[in-house]
Order: C-alpha cells, then structure tokens, then sequence
C-alpha cells in the first residue's frame, strides 16, 4: 500500500483493551484491528458489561484465515483418542483436568462445548494464555486440552505433544493418521477459530473497499500463504459483507452455546 505499518499488541481482559482502541480510534484507515474470534464473537457474549458493541463500534474488512483445532494430551497420559478421554472421565467424574487460555477462551469453550456433547465432566485449569496452557500440558501438569493447531503444531512434530483428535470434518492433510474427534469419540463434533480485518464504525466505504480489495490481494500472494499455512493457518479472505454476516451467525451460536453449557458470566 506504500505506507509503513506499525504493528501495536495491546494484550489484557481477554482483547478487550486492544479492542476498545479500535473501536475509539477516528475513523480514516490508519487505524485497524486484527481480530480472532474470540474477541469478536465469545467476549461478548460472557461479559456482562461490554464497553463496545462488535456490529455497531466496527466495520467488518475482511476474513484473512481460520485455524483448525485438535484435542492435545502430554505424552505421560495414555490417552490416543477422543474416545480414550470419554471413557476416562466417565470413569472419574470430574477427576481429570484440562488447559485453557482463561475463562471464555476459545479453548476454554471448546472443551464445554465437547464435554457436554460427551456426558462427561471435567475440570477446568485456566491460564493467563493459551501458550502457557500449551507449555504446562507439554511438561505434563495437565494432561489434555484443546488447542489451535497454529499454537502446537510445532511442538505436536517436535513430539512433545500427543494430537489425538482434529476437530475437523476430515483428517487434515498434515496429519493423516490423526482421527477426527467426529470418528473418534463424538459424531458431528466441529470446531474452528478465524481471524479477521476490522476498523473503526464510521470509516468511509471507499476505504473499506480498499482495505478490502488489499487482504484480498495479500491472501493470494504464495509467500504469504506458505507463511500462514506453516504458522497452522487455511488462508481465506471475503467481503467485508460476509464477514459481517459471520460475525452475526458465531454470536449467535456461542450464546446458544454459553447457555446450553452453563458458563458464567462475569
């Protein structure tokens, strides 16, 4: 774009902060945020105070790529499969703990989300980040947890983790002789994380649409796929318009989902 990009990591209340700067900068372009859904889409709908509102405080630019999940287990535990992990905790209710990035995270909501699919109870261990709960069920100080595949897949090929389910429709490509979760343990079980291009509510359409047509332009490039897809990435990119109408459809889905699994607002 012939412009210097200065990348500002603002961390802190699960991306609130970094969120909330978005959401008060002027509306010109200069200022974007770089989104998962997590914030987009579970934040909001675990929080009973929000200081912005995901589809009215922003302008959706596009989707730059989702992240495909699996169920990981420290090498110590004998655990292979999904169904391994059931059988266990129907055995010891509530006896086996699990990793997360904190409360509301996604990893957090994935295991609710497969726990109560499952009939099974289990206890939840929340860390101040989803690599530090990475690093302890690695070290064996938790024994399972799900994950994105961008945080493990290294230490997955370093053979420091066990992947012992995808949460994909298929086996993945990268790791043929992983079973999904589906196969393994829990028909029809699904789950995904993306990240997407957002700006400030009130940013002129004719920036969006150049905002836009540049993601569009960046995901096709082959260097910046291959980077994305070695990181655990499936690079997409969309109209700002399908983005918006994705965001729509997760908050939806993770309300009914916070619901059904009795996580509590805070």
């Amino acid at each position: 774009m012939g412009q210097q990009i200065v990348i500002l990591n603002q961390p802190g209340a699960s991306g609130l902060i970094g969120a909330e700067a978005v959401a008060r900068a002027e509306p010109d372009g200069y200022t974007i945020g770089g989104f998962n859904d997590s914030i987009m889409t579970m934040v909001p709908n675990l929080q009973s105070k929000m200081r912005w509102d995901i589809l009215k405080d922003f302008e959706p630019v596009s989707l730059v790529a989702t992240v495909e999940w699996g169920l990981i287990a420290n090498n110590q535990s004998s655990f292979k499969s999904a169904a391994d992990l059931i059988a266990a905790a129907k055995a010891a209710p509530g006896k086996i703990d699990y990793g997360s990035g904190g409360p509301g995270s996604p990893q957090h909501l994935a295991m609710a989300m497969f726990a109560s699919a499952a009939g099974i109870s289990l206890t939840h261990v929340p860390y101040k980040g989803a690599t530090q709960a990475a690093t302890d069920i690695a070290a064996g100080q938790i024994p399972v947890g799900f994950q994105g595949l961008g945080t493990v897949a290294t230490l997955v090929r370093g053979g420091q983790l066990k992947l012992i389910g995808v949460t994909t429709e298929k086996r993945l490509a990268q790791f043929p002789d992983v079973p999904t979760v589906s196969e393994s343990g829990l028909p029809g079980f699904f789950f995904n994380s993306w990240f997407a291009i957002l700006a400030p509510a009130g940013t002129p359409k004719n920036i969006i649409a150049r905002l836009n047509a540049e993601v569009l332009k960046a995901v096709v490039d082959q260097d910046v796929r291959r980077k994305l897809e070695e990181l655990g990435f499936a690079v997409r990119g969309s109209s700002a318009e399908e983005l918006r109408a994705m965001t729509r459809d997760q908050l939806a889905k993770y309300e009914r989902v916070i619901k059904e699994t009795g996580i509590a607002k805070e």
